[in-house]
């Protein structure tokens, strides 16, 4: 249920923004704006208030909205009201009443940034853990114990920023510049070289890859939470049991405990666990699950571990109410940038089709973020508002983006683009639309398989 109202959450506010976006500027430039819908297909709810000439409405499909402007393309318009026709408004202010949309999503996601930002977000701290030899990470002479402190002069707070910022210059290779601080606090300096990535890394974990690892304290081998019904639960593994041996290995760590376990999917564990003072073996089969494209295994438990430790691996990245401004601009613009080279590079086959996510996969992002408290859910608003607002900005017939490309024609040759071409246009438009939602939903049900 929550993942259901926080998806027809996010979808209300997300469609209200982009379609007041282009009311409100549809309005200023003297169009009438005949209705205003969230949602398509038949009415369910309407209200017209006194005085106004649009009709507000909500429909019963929810996924998207629209603005019915008066236009002598769509129906019969009065002599009087002609010049309150949007195609009778000069081609710039039809061009600003097009854009505004995607541009309405665009600002949401800074303000939303510029509130997390003023709130404070919390972050896991950029200290680096194990640093695997043969890894770009080793070879650039990366220590464990290491503070991020920035890449190609550009500050990380937290790791979530660190593995963002990478992500950004991965998709452009070669080599980045890492300034980090020792335990001791020595400022030293590496160069990272990106160029052994590829685009399956990019799916995954690629920090992995680079041999980069955050700095995690040492866990002992005991039992903490355990998934309902999961399967160290049905085994019979209780909350602080010490796993003394696992498949005849002793044991030092969780991790240790966790590598034996991922490396057996669908294969029978042998534990030797410690519970009130006497020893017994518990014998599971771990879950195989896909993960990165290989198959691991899990059971469904998590460790032990003390309060304060995790406390210490987190900080808070926070700005005034001036400083946060930039900053959210500057997120909301770099979020942008990555989204439409990331699309770029789909279109080259550099990048796999595997990471467009479809409304199934938003949905459960939507009830995920929830879960995880307000900050999470307003963050992944915006994350969604920017691929709402670029997404509309592509150059597509059917999108506004689409309709912004037959304007600039219309500027460049002098009159407007004929009939024919957009009928052709529309044609085409549903086509890339309908392949897309394809391979999103594709996505999305691949995902809810595999795990």
């Amino acid at each position: 249920m929550i993942t259901l109202l926080s998806f027809a959450a996010a979808i209300a506010l997300l469609v209200v923004f982009h379609e007041y976006g282009h009311y409100w500027v549809a309005r200023r430039c003297g169009v009438k704006v005949l209705r205003f819908s969230l949602g398509f297909g038949p009415v369910l709810y309407r209200k017209r208030f006194a005085g106004s000439d649009t009709e507000w409405v909500l429909s019963v499909i929810p996924l998207g909205g629209y603005v019915k402007m008066l236009d002598e393309r769509e129906g019969e318009v009065l002599p009087g009201e002609l010049d309150r026709a949007f195609n009778r408004k000069p081609v710039l202010q039809r061009m600003a009443i097009v854009v505004a949309g995607p541009v309405a999503n665009l600002l949401l996601a800074v303000f939303l940034y510029w509130i997390l930002f003023v709130h404070g977000v919390p972050g896991l701290k950029p200290v680096l853990g194990e640093v695997v030899q043969g890894t770009p990470a080793a070879n650039a002479q990366m220590m464990v114990g290491e503070t991020i402190i920035r890449i190609n002069d550009e500050p990380i707070p937290s790791w979530q920023e660190l593995r963002w910022t990478l992500l950004t210059l991965a998709l452009q290779k070669g080599e980045v510049a890492v300034e980090a601080q020792t335990a001791s606090g020595t400022t030293v300096r590496h160069t990272l070289s990106l160029s052994s990535l590829d685009a399956h890394d990019l799916e995954g974990e690629f920090l992995d890859k680079l041999g980069l690892h955050l700095n995690q304290p040492a866990v002992m081998p005991v039992i903490g939470k355990l998934t309902a019904d999961g399967i160290a639960k049905l085994a019979g593994l209780q909350e602080s049991d010490l796993v003394l041996r696992a498949d005849g290995k002793t044991l030092a760590s969780w991790s240790a405990l966790v590598d034996i376990i991922r490396t057996h999917p669908g294969q029978s564990v042998a534990l030797e666990i410690q519970r009130a003072g006497s020893v017994q073996t518990i014998s599971l089969t771990p879950q195989s699950v896909l993960e990165s494209g290989r198959m691991v295994g899990k059971i469904g438990a998590a460790p032990r571990v003390d309060p304060a430790v995790i406390a210490a691996m987190f900080t808070e990245v926070s700005y005034g109410p001036v400083d946060a401004i930039g900053q959210s601009l500057k997120k909301t613009w770099d979020t942008a940038a990555i989204s439409l080279k990331m699309l770029g590079k789909m279109l080259l086959g550099e990048v796999s089709m595997k990471n467009i996510s479809g409304p199934i996969s938003i949905a459960d992002y939507a009830g995920q973020s929830a879960h995880m408290g307000l900050t999470a859910y307003l963050g992944f608003l915006a994350l969604i508002s920017i691929s709402l607002g670029v997404l509309n900005l592509l150059p597509v017939p059917l999108l506004d983006g689409g309709h912004l490309l037959y304007y600039v024609a219309e500027l460049i040759k002098g009159s407007p683009v004929s009939e024919q071409a957009w009928e052709i246009g529309q044609k085409i438009g549903i086509a890339l639309l309908g392949t897309l939602m394809v391979f999103a939903i594709y996505n999305d049900i691949n995902r809810l398989i595999s795990g």
